[in-house]
């Protein structure tokens, strides 16, 4: 097992502070060469797959602030930003 960078306080996404729970997601996919990680809430992960496919991220949406701006992120950060930490809740995939 590979050691894991310690997680910062903050998820990479929301900027909300980490709960119980971190997931860590691959910038640029490892079916796409990807390495580099970052922590990210078990919803704001499942957001992000949601909202773009393997290519988008190995792309563009490769950088967190261009993800951002994607529409069904914006939305989603702009509802989830007074929620706890550990705040769980399905997320739908794109149509």
């Amino acid at each position: 097992m590979a050691d894991r960078p310690v997680p910062s306080s903050v998820c990479a996404l929301c900027g909300r502070p980490l709960g119980n729970r971190t997931e860590w997601h691959h910038r640029v996919p490892k079916s796409e060469g990807g390495r580099e990680t970052v922590p990210l809430h078990p919803v704001c992960h499942r957001t992000i797959h949601a909202n773009a496919s393997n290519a988008e991220l190995a792309g563009p949406l490769a950088d967190l602030d261009t993800l951002r701006q994607v529409p069904g992120v914006a939305r989603f950060l702009t509802w989830v930003a007074g929620k706890p930490a550990d705040f769980r809740v399905p997320v739908r995939k794109r149509n």
